[in-house]
């Protein structure tokens, strides 16, 4: 490890015992890999939806102030401090995935291979300025690709895979997508569209609808639009799509799906007595961008399911070798399907700004942030 520095810069989140979210950058020292590990400097780390619970600590983004001893804070509900009460006192690394160089490698063959390579993976702690993870984790991204281009390939491009993936395993033929004009909503409709997967995506303005439509998508629907649900169960119907994943959460908006599902089932189906269709109609949440109470107005019979979603789980049933060949997917194609756009880049420094946590905190479409620790 001739040349690096004896410490590294990081961020953490921590849940404070007098109840505060605290963000800060420590100086910790730097990790030294084992035979079948690796150390790589990170160059890109994306801000994803899933990292901002942590991160924030479900508190307000725009709930964050500079403290006297240069870290941000900001006051914890006592609901959420009960909630996160196992996290108090903990000083938690963020940031779900990344890509950089490998700088320092341990003794085994694999590790060794990797020196000087831009890989791309995921684990967590990549808010961080270097990363020590197993050498097996690593994904080395294609020739001419640059760490940036290979940060976001582990969160959004298995998800959208995973969506589909579990359409199949389900028996499904078609998916509806919520919140569909984000950067992995934009995936999902160059993926369905390479498949061959009818699909559904619901967004929440014109502008929205325009991104998809540019992309080449068909079926668009607007929630806010006085016609949504009659357009809704259109898009349904000639899509076949009985499997949703909602990104929202809370709210109408799942309830919404599932009655849309049923009405576009009957067209081509008998109601079965007071019981409603027979077609099974699921609903995956998978996000939570809207906190509050999921709402259902039981209007769409008695064949359908609704539950939780999580890519790590789906990871785990496929089982590791059906894993490894969407990895090699996400490689192949991570310059056209699962290309990612930021809209800001900043530094660790600028990742506990009140006024960009506010920013990034809103998860506003179309505005993703990339961390760049080495700046």
């Amino acid at each position: 490890m001739t040349d690096l520095p004896a410490t590294h810069r990081r961020l953490v989140s921590t849940v404070t015992k007098d109840g505060q979210a605290r963000l800060s950058i420590q100086d910790v020292p730097l990790p030294v890999p084992g035979d079948d590990e690796v150390l790589v400097r990170v160059e890109a780390t994306p801000i994803n939806p899933s990292d901002l619970a942590v991160l924030l600590a479900l508190t307000d983004p725009a709930g964050y102030t500079r403290q006297d001893d240069g870290t941000t804070a900001a006051p914890l509900a006592p609901a959420v401090q009960r909630a996160l009460s196992a996290r108090a006192g903990i000083d938690l690394p963020v940031g779900n995935e990344g890509a950089g160089t490998v700088v320092a490698a341990g003794a085994s063959d694999a590790a060794q291979a990797l020196l000087g390579k831009t890989v791309a993976l995921a684990g967590g702690g990549f808010y961080a300025q270097y990363r020590k993870v197993p050498a097996a984790a690593c994904m080395i991204v294609p020739e001419g690709t640059s760490a940036e281009e290979g940060a976001s390939s582990y969160v959004n491009p298995l998800t959208a895979l995973g969506m589909v993936g579990t359409m199949k395993r389900e028996g499904y033929s078609g998916l509806v997508h919520t919140a569909a004009a984000s950067n992995l909503g934009q995936m999902l409709v160059k993926l369905c569209a390479a498949d061959g997967v009818p699909l559904v995506n619901i967004v929440r303005s014109d502008a929205q609808a325009q991104i998809l439509r540019d992309l080449g998508a068909e079926h668009v629907v607007d929630m806010t639009a006085d016609d949504f649900m009659a357009k809704l169960i259109d898009a349904i119907a000639a899509t076949g799509a009985y499997l949703a994943f909602d990104a929202v959460g809370g709210g109408k908006l799942a309830g919404q799906i599932l009655a849309a599902m049923e009405q576009a089932a009957l067209r081509t189906q008998k109601a079965d007595g007071p019981y409603g269709s027979r077609q099974m109609k699921q609903v995956y949440v998978y996000g939570g961008l809207s906190t509050a109470p999921t709402e259902l107005t039981r209007s769409f019979g008695m064949r359908w399911r609704m539950g939780g979603w999580l890519l790590t789980y789906f990871l785990e049933d496929i089982g590791a070798a059906e894993a490894a060949g969407l990895r090699d997917r996400v490689a192949r194609e991570l310059k056209t399907t699962f290309a990612s756009k930021y809209t800001q880049r900043i530094t660790l420094d600028q990742a506990i700004d009140p006024a960009i946590i506010a920013a990034y905190g809103k998860r506003a479409t179309g505005e993703k942030y990339l961390i760049t620790p080495q700046a």
